[in-house]
């Protein structure tokens, strides 16, 4: 079949109005909600001893790669075959706190109800109190809670060093229930509406929770911190790995056509040159340009230079 582009860059509307022209569906990575593709990851060698390692001692797992060479599905996978239940997830920015991660407490939203409410139930401080991702996972449980801290390097520089404490005694206080009258309070859980009591204002988790922190290596982190850690770096892609990853989205017909293996050779020698590319890239040209809708080779090579461009460069 030609190419067929659903934009033609005319500016009309349909011939038939009320009726555009279909698009086709998303590629399997883009179809929501996510896919878990816990079955399909394959470990790189070394990563299965890392991460037992990291269940063994009860430390996190840091584990650094590129984008899209499946750090953080790790964790989906680990969760599923040790039914850890479902996976909390903290992606950092630069204004990632700590405080934030832990709990949160709508201070406004309770002087509000105080101001409205009746007398009987206006220091109720229960619903303006919610435990954050790393919060929740250190609630205690029969299990260890997993938690993704995803992209950690690229938080505020003090961040890493605000974690150490908690890291080290798997505890945190809430102040705001530390000087509250009552001294048992339920405070809801991050993702989920489950109630949990909070006695006196401290929180110490029974299990220390299963922690995978992942980073593309665009900074360093402090001694101290990387000593808490398990740490792992995901190796170079070699084609077998890509191959893999590819026939994981779009299945072994795909990853295995000479068109898409004549991408993931171009993908590697331009990593091997250098240049700062994702995973996450390759998957979009072979999913674009290979298959039923190729494009002619002129704009084949239009469209795999935008797709396969040097992030490094912008």
């Amino acid at each position: 079949m030609t190419w067929q582009p659903f934009y033609e860059g005319h500016g009309c509307p349909p011939e038939h109005p009320g009726q555009p022209a279909p698009l086709d569906a998303p590629p399997p990575w883009r179809v929501f909600p996510r896919r878990p593709l816990h079955q399909e990851f394959v470990p790189s060698e070394g990563l299965i001893e890392a991460v037992n390692a990291a269940l063994l001692l009860r430390r996190p797992l840091l584990v650094t790669g590129p984008a899209g060479s499946g750090k953080s599905t790790v964790i989906e996978q680990v969760a599923m075959e040790l039914e850890l239940g479902p996976v909390l997830r903290w992606h950092i920015t630069s204004r990632s706190g700590l405080s934030d991660a832990l709990y949160r407490y709508d201070a406004l939203g309770r002087i509000h109800a105080q101001r409205l409410g009746g007398p009987s139930d206006s220091d109720n401080i229960s619903p303006f109190l919610r435990m954050g991702p790393l919060g929740t996972a250190l609630l205690p449980s029969v299990r260890p809670r997993p938690l993704l801290i995803d992209e950690i390097d690229k938080s505020d520089l003090d961040l890493p060093s605000d974690l150490l404490d908690v890291l080290e005694r798997g505890e945190f206080e809430i102040p705001e229930l530390a000087r509250y009258g009552q001294d048992e309070v339920l405070i809801r859980e991050w993702s989920g509406d489950a109630l949990h009591p909070v006695f006196r204002g401290r929180v110490q988790c029974t299990e220390f929770p299963f922690i995978v922190m992942t980073s593309n290596g665009e900074r360093d982190f402090p001694a101290a911190f990387l000593r808490r850690c398990v740490r792992f770096t995901m190796p170079m892609p070699d084609p077998e790995t890509l191959t893999r990853i590819v026939a994981a989205h779009l299945g072994p017909d795909g990853a295995g056509s000479e068109p898409a293996q004549q991408l993931i050779h171009t993908f590697l020698a331009r990593l091997a040159s250098g240049e700062s590319l994702a995973i996450d890239q390759l998957l979009n040209a072979v999913h674009l340009l290979t298959g039923e809708h190729a494009p002619d080779e002129h704009r084949r090579h239009v469209i795999e230079g935008l797709l396969l461009r040097d992030l490094s460069r912008g």
